[in-house]
């Protein structure tokens, strides 16, 4: 009998041993992206500027009228560029404000704001350009005016669950595309 219970002791013991865990290497994210090549888009509203030959400006219509506002559709990074276009009425300080209010909005989420101010004084451009960290509805937002007659501002949307860290090799890629729309971005 004593035989019989060191037999199945040691059977219990043998077949209650775990197996090695072997942990599994880190992987990344690959994404296939195009080079950058830009044309200049060109219509009737008081503005131009240089986009990406794969994305499409589609105009916004308000009642059945065409606008000066556009939706861009980012094409294969699965977002777009919503730009609306004011001729200003009130001060600037107004439409600025509405801009800063909109960004204070993610500020819940957001776990940086950084701004930087591009100024090209001969094409009467002034830019300041938020680029927003962490689980944010919109990483990128911006406006440009001539600070007398034009305002447009610019919001980024993706068409997924915010997740920064998934997000940053297409956002690294968006950030050189806004550069060109900004520094190529000219008043009629």
């Amino acid at each position: 009998m004593k035989k019989f219970l060191f037999i199945a002791l040691i059977f219990l013991i043998s077949s209650c041993k775990e197996e090695a865990k072997i942990p599994k290497p880190p992987t990344f994210l690959r994404i296939e992206l195009p080079q950058h090549n830009y044309e200049r888009y060109n219509d009737d509203c008081q503005y131009s500027f240089l986009i990406p030959t794969f994305y499409k400006v589609k105009p916004v219509i308000n009642n059945g009228n065409k606008t000066c506002h556009k939706d861009i559709d980012l094409g294969q990074l699965n977002g777009s560029l919503h730009l609306s276009y004011i001729k200003m009425e009130e001060p600037l300080s107004t439409y600025v404000n509405y801009v800063n209010d909109k960004i204070d909005e993610h500020k819940i989420k957001a776990t940086a704001i950084n701004d930087k101010r591009i100024l090209r004084h001969d094409a009467k451009v002034y830019c300041t350009f938020f680029a927003l960290e962490g689980n944010v509805a919109s990483p990128f937002q911006f406006y440009l005016t001539d600070s007398s007659n034009h305002f447009v501002s610019g919001v980024v949307y993706f068409n997924s669950t915010p997740n920064y860290d998934s997000l940053k090799p297409t956002l690294d890629y968006l950030q050189v595309d806004l550069d060109e729309f900004i520094q190529t971005f000219e008043w009629k």
